[in-house]
């Protein structure tokens, strides 16, 4: 199948729209028409600054519309994160612990090993999130391996891996969990990668739960071998928080509030406000690529300038969120007290 915008992974069909969450996607389609989408079924729950979102795409005519695989999506908000609240970023912790364990295809012998894939460049910190996770995880295979009575009860068989990208090892990073899954043989695989969103406001206050694997590189247009259960043979579930947004979704966004302010000023509608609103989905993108086109391309990424620190304060929310799905004893210890 050639690869157009209509089949490319993070683009929302008919619209060009790069995004990997699918909740926007279904918001993209939706402000179009309020008709549902076929074959996609959802429901969204707020609780205490949180809102919880799942998605199931049911089938591939579903698929197709909304540009994500057949399977189930869990979204997470938290808007206050965007500045420092600790006890939001606790009950975030909780909130995200409690959906893993009932997501999680985890298996009842605690034995059994689950690997988790940190997937991103260390060396660029809007790809950092993966990496940095797994710094914080609490990793016990090797305690199991040993034999060892150190660990005591409560704790299941973890281990990690930051494969790093293919311009740093030489090796795609499919290729690599691919050879680790022989190996190792877990029973379950999690994969955490930064995403890219179509809002700037859910950078960093949004986390994407997905049982459909992952294509590492997607957010920002490279195209790797996919981490799926179809690719490695084992379950696949991908957590992912957007970090980037294409300069192109601002730039069109920028101009439908351009367009909308003419029209509160008639008088603007006379000239280029009256063009601008006369011009076809296409025929904007078009124009916007042709603006963008002497950067880079016109293949820009943006992401916030306090970027270091919003990785930081994810990264941890996810790791003591993971850690608490993944070892019962964490679960009733707390979160927080296992971050390594």
């Amino acid at each position: 199948m050639p690869c157009t915008a209509e089949h490319r992974e993070g683009y929302v069909p008919h619209y060009n729209i790069r995004t990997d969450l699918a909740l926007e996607a279904q918001e993209i389609i939706k402000s179009q028409s309020d008709a549902e989408i076929p074959g996609v079924a959802s429901e969204t729950v707020r609780e205490d600054g949180i809102t919880v979102t799942r998605i199931k795409v049911e089938n591939e005519a579903a698929a197709q519309q909304l540009g994500k695989a057949p399977g189930h999506y869990i979204t997470l908000e938290a808007p206050g994160m965007r500045s420092p609240n600790t006890d939001l970023q606790d009950r975030l912790t909780e909130v995200l612990a409690r959906e893993l364990r009932q997501f999680l295809p985890l298996p009842a012998n605690l034995a059994e090993t689950v690997l988790v894939v940190g997937l991103g460049n260390w060396n660029v910190t809007p790809d950092a999130l993966g990496p940095k996770v797994i710094e914080d995880l609490l990793v016990t295979r090797h305690a199991f391996e040993m034999r060892t009575n150190t660990l005591g009860e409560g704790f299941r068989s973890v281990c990690a891996l930051s494969p790093g990208v293919l311009g740093i090892t030489g090796i795609e990073t499919g290729e690599i969990i691919q050879a680790l899954v022989q190996r190792v043989k877990p029973a379950l695989v999690i994969a955490i990668d930064a995403l890219a969103a179509s809002r700037l406001e859910r950078l960093h206050t949004t986390i994407q739960i997905a049982d459909t694997g992952i294509n590492p590189g997607s957010g920002v247009g490279n195209h790797r071998l996919g981490v799926t259960r179809q690719t490695i043979g084992v379950p696949v579930v991908a957590i992912g928080v957007p970090t980037v947004v294409d300069a192109s979704t601002i730039v069109g966004a920028a101009m439908n509030a351009m367009i909308n302010a003419f029209k509160r000023e008639a008088a603007g509608m006379e000239g280029l406000g009256l063009h601008l609103e006369r011009l076809d989905w296409n025929e904007r993108q078009i124009l916007i690529r042709e603006v963008l086109e002497p950067y880079a391309g016109g293949r820009l990424m943006v992401t916030p300038k306090e970027i270091d620190s919003f990785i930081d304060d994810i990264s941890l929310t996810i790791a003591a969120g993971i850690n608490a799905a993944l070892h019962p004893k964490v679960q009733s210890a707390g979160a927080g007290k296992y971050l390594q």
